[in-house]
């Protein structure tokens, strides 16, 4: 095919930096039909669909490269001068098919592959099903190089969207194998950095820098090598990349990329240390953004204040975040962006706001927008932002002395956390049935691709047989090699599943130890609370008091320590040393206690997870001790086992767990303590990732089954 390009005589010329309309057709030569099925981009914005009369209107200014892509024709690069009108000629086009082997040259039969590439473009974002059985239906028939590569980079987009990035990777090289496209390379490199593949990203960005690239595609790359750059820790590099790329952008008054590059070199000064002029770089961006539009400002303002949060800026957070929330229910984002998980609603912002105050411990300032946050994020269903928030009003009251709304809250903070982690659960197993779904997807395509392809070397095998027979040996050597084909294709895409399925286990484990860590803090929190009601119903006001601000001590431990995966075992021993004062205070008449430490440990070389220990010692307490007629002893031993384990020892004198279980049934107790089996899940999740790091064996003390001994073996981290 080739094709002409037409300009309508306008004699209006626009001045460097002035945004005008463009209208672009592409149109058959001979019949001067419209081809509506054409890509515009510029500036790295997409025009996919054209108006009533066929024509693309597109948004540009002179020096703009505009690019026209179609699955049927070259890629057509232009430099625009004015606002005149573009006209595409394209000869040799048809939209119609001649039937594969039919009789009567005559008869024609109808292409849909573009209504099926379009189809799938529709519901890319929407539903992944219905876009890939399009894909599937695109590739059914016989179709040329290129729009068989047109087809699976369409495929990588979805799978780039779904955050699939493996099997994005794997049809972007598809794609570029069966037809090399520009485009398609940048996009390639841009999914191997979102699957942190850094070295495969930057090999690929610098061969692209060997082509001749547009002005849009020169700033993606600069910002893909300073982007890969800074996430390998090679800040100097980064802020070079990002300058060049920000050059050629003003030059050129990409004012959108001109924008986002001051904001990561921003990024890049405030990781370097130096603050002042991240600041400065900072409130450019900020000014920069306000010019394009509101919702690119309302972003920019978040990371900005995230960086005044950072930097403990809390005046100048609050101030800014002030305007975000004007900003934010002013384009009423919370309707807007209601689906996009990421999106910067009033109860965020809020809640943020409330936080700065809450940090420059002004409590009274803070309870108003942590409220507001708790409210609104009640309507919206936010179920995280209300957790926090309620948690953080918890946090204030407690400071602020008024213990009964401190309680309360907290209450409903705790209540919460249980219904997020039913929440969680289901989304567990929500990301295991979507990532089958895609792997069953993905085997279909390739199972579909290797049908055709064995369908054609039957009818090329047949051929060869009628017209070549002298040529066996050659027509044997292509089977060989075809079968060899066939069988490293199975093996690369059976790596692939394998790769993937691992990358969700890892996945599926991070959200399970969270939603537990999650759970041990309420089960935790509700015992500890039942010890002040004990001192509250006997009316013993002085030990209830002097329990309670103990208590508090040990909860501002435990809150500090939630978010975090591991603790040093300096900090775990310390808040057992609280929890158990805390306990013997209670029942003083029911045991002594003993904590051994040895000297030559470093607890700093070890850690573990927060409140991996305290249940054991809370069993021996509750269910050894307090069931003891005289006086009992519990004796926690910390000893060295070697340079790289330590042991850890809980030893109590107490009734046994045969006698305890016993004393169970005849109380009939109605609820089961989830403490035991969610940290043995913790313990049994914890090896499968770090390769056996903790190990425990509980046992008798005594022969006559009296007693408990719980022994844990802790490595270094």
């Amino acid at each position: 095919m080739s094709f002409q390009t037409y300009f309508a005589q306008e004699t209006i010329i626009y001045k460097e930096g002035i945004q005008f309309s463009v209208r672009i057709t592409v149109v058959e030569e001979n019949t001067n039909n419209l081809i509506k099925n054409a890509e515009i981009e510029v500036n790295g914005v997409l025009y996919s669909f054209p108006d009533i009369n066929g024509k693309y209107i597109v948004k540009a200014k002179v020096g703009d490269e505009v690019r026209i892509s179609h699955p049927d024709f070259e890629t057509v690069y232009y430099t625009l001068k004015s606002s005149e009108d573009i006209k595409i000629l394209v000869r040799g086009f048809s939209t119609l098919k001649s039937k594969f082997n039919s009789r009567d040259k005559r008869y024609k039969e109808v292409d849909f592959y573009l209504q099926y590439l379009d189809s799938a473009k529709f519901y890319k974002k929407q539903n992944i099903d219905k876009s890939v059985s399009f894909i599937e239906k695109a590739l059914q028939k016989k179709e040329s190089k290129r729009r068989n590569a047109t087809t699976y980079k369409l495929l990588a987009d979805i799978y780039l969207h779904w955050k699939q990035y493996d099997l994005a990777i794997y049809n972007y090289k598809l794609s570029n194998q069966i037809n090399k496209e520009k485009s398609t390379k940048i996009a390639l490199a841009n999914a191997q950095f979102l699957s942190k593949k850094y070295k495969e990203s930057l090999k690929t960005y610098q061969n692209l820098k060997n082509e001749r690239l547009s002005v849009y595609e020169e700033i993606i790359v600069f910002e893909g090598l300073g982007d890969i750059a800074f996430a390998t820790k090679k800040l100097e590099n980064s802020k070079l990349n990002y300058q060049k790329a920000l050059k050629v952008a003003k030059t050129n008054f990409v004012t959108p990329k001109i924008t986002d590059l001051n904001s990561k070199i921003a990024d890049v000064l405030a990781a370097q240390g130096n603050i002042i002029e991240a600041a400065k770089q900072f409130e450019s961006s900020l000014i920069l953004a306000e010019k394009e539009n509101r919702s690119r400002s309302l972003k920019e303002e978040e990371k900005v204040a995230d960086f005044y949060n950072s930097n403990k800026l809390y005046d100048d957070e609050i101030k800014l975040r002030k305007q975000s929330l004007v900003k934010a229910n002013e384009i009423n984002l919370s309707k807007k962006y209601s689906k996009e998980k990421d999106s910067i609603t009033s109860q965020k912002i809020n809640y943020k706001i409330g936080n700065a105050y809450l940090l420059k411990q002004d409590y009274e300032n803070a309870i108003p927008f942590l409220e507001k946050s708790k409210k609104d994020a009640n309507k919206k269903n936010d179920i995280v932002v209300e957790k926090d928030a309620t948690k953080k009003i918890s946090e204030v009251f407690a400071n602020l002395g008024d213990d009964e709304k401190a309680l309360k809250n907290y209450k409903e903070y705790v209540s919460l956390v249980d219904t997020l982690y039913v929440r969680k659960e289901q989304e567990i197993q929500q990301v295991k049935r979507f990532s089958k779904k895609i792997s069953d997807n993905q085997n279909r395509i390739t199972s579909l691709e290797k049908d055709k392809e064995l369908a054609q070397s039957k009818i090329s095998l047949a051929y060869i047989d009628q017209k070549l027979s002298e040529e066996s040996n050659r027509k044997q050597r292509i089977i060989i090699y075809s079968l060899f084909g066939g069988i490293l294709m199975l093996i690369l895409l059976a790596y692939f599943m394998y790769r993937n399925n691992k990358q969700q286990k890892l996945a599926n484990n991070l959200l399970a130890l969270k939603s537990m860590r999650s759970q041990m803090n309420p089960h935790f929190i509700f015992n500890a609370l039942n010890s002040v009601n004990s001192f509250i119903a006997v009316n013993d006001e002085r030990n209830a008091n002097r329990y309670l601000s103990e208590f508090s001590v040990l909860m501002r431990s435990v809150l500090e320590n939630s978010d975090e995966d591991f603790i040093s075992l300096n900090k775990e021993i310390e808040l057992l040393e609280l929890y158990v004062k805390l306990e013997h205070n209670r029942f003083k008449d029911k045991f002594n206690y003993q904590i051994n430490l040895d000297k030559n440990i470093d607890l700093e070389q070890f850690s573990i997870p927060p409140m991996l220990l305290q249940p054991y010692i809370e069993n021996a307490i509750w269910h050894g001790l307090r069931y003891k007629k005289e006086l009992g002893g519990l004796n926690i031993s910390i000893d060295k086992k070697d340079l790289e384990t330590v042991l850890i020892t809980i030893i109590d004198d107490g009734i046994g767990r045969k006698k305890s279980q016993e004393l169970k049934t005849s109380h009939q107790l109605k609820q089961k303590s989830k403490g035991m089996s969610t940290i043995k899940k913790r313990i049994q999740i914890l090896n499968d990732m770090y390769k056996e790091r903790i190990s425990v064996n509980v046992s008798d003390t005594f022969k006559n089954g009296g007693g408990t001994k719980v022994e844990l073996l802790l490595k270094k981290k």
